[in-house]
């Protein structure tokens, strides 16, 4: 099973929740004796996993980053579904999906796994080039999402948008130039959400092959909301219309 390092408390202690077989070792702070590292230190010695005491420079040089929270975990990766269709396969009534297209920042990338997460969203999908990976500080910001939410990456973001349409599922872009807004949009069906670039918004043939643009009304002075808390909004809209039609 291939290996990585995963890092802060939400991240290793939703892997110790969620999947204990799978963490290999545990780095700690040999300086940090609170509460919440004993707990973790005792989830990790109940699960029978190796627990090494290190210092903070240690951690850093592990995992490249001082913001390790003084607790490193090497572990296997999780079997979440990487593929596509099988995922879909899977899915008992409508699909919600949350489509990035192109999103450069790992921060903004673990924040919007941990909305998928929260609202209930059943994939993130995001094309494999021009965009942030999932990488060790995106797997941090996602507080735990990122082992509970599949992430799928596809090599063309248009043609499996085209795809995603045969199988009934409405793509609804998000564009700050256009007059209807989220709240004058079924989001009951199969519904993939995209979300644009941090800059420049969706890429021209994402935004050609979606079925439907709309904007997140904005009452204040500022243009835009970040792509975290943009995709937030129009999940948890989804998600309401979804429980009142219930």
């Amino acid at each position: 099973m291939k290996s990585k390092m995963i890092f802060g408390f939400h991240a290793v202690t939703s892997r110790l929740r969620h999947e204990a077989s799978s963490v290999e070792e545990i780095y700690v702070d040999n300086d940090r004796s609170d509460r919440r590292m004993q707990e973790l230190i005792h989830a990790a010695k109940s699960a029978g996993i190796r627990i090494i005491q290190a210092d903070d420079q240690r951690l850093s040089n592990i995992v490249g980053t001082r913001r390790h929270q003084g607790v490193v975990a090497k572990a296997g990766e999780l079997s979440l579904a990487r593929n596509l269709d099988e995922l879909l396969d899977a899915i008992e009534g409508p699909p919600l999906l949350l489509i990035l297209d192109g999103i450069t920042d790992p921060h903004n990338l673990g924040a919007c796994l941990r909305v998928a997460d929260g609202v209930g969203a059943h994939a993130v999908i995001a094309p494999k080039d021009r965009a942030v990976g999932l990488n060790a500080t995106a797997e941090k910001v996602a507080s735990g999402a990122a082992e509970t939410v599949p992430y799928i990456t596809v090599t063309n973001l248009a043609r499996t948008i085209r795809d995603l349409k045969e199988r009934d599922i409405w793509i609804i872009g998000t564009s700050d130039d256009v007059e209807k807004t989220i709240y004058d949009v079924d989001f009951k069906g199969g519904i993939a959400i995209v979300m644009g670039n941090e800059g420049e918004g969706m890429r021209r043939l994402t935004r050609e092959n979606c079925d439907m643009l709309v904007q997140i009304p904005m009452m204040g002075s500022v243009e835009s909301l970040n792509v975290s808390v943009a995709s937030g909004v129009c999940l948890y809209e989804a998600r309401r219309q979804r429980i009142a039609a219930q």
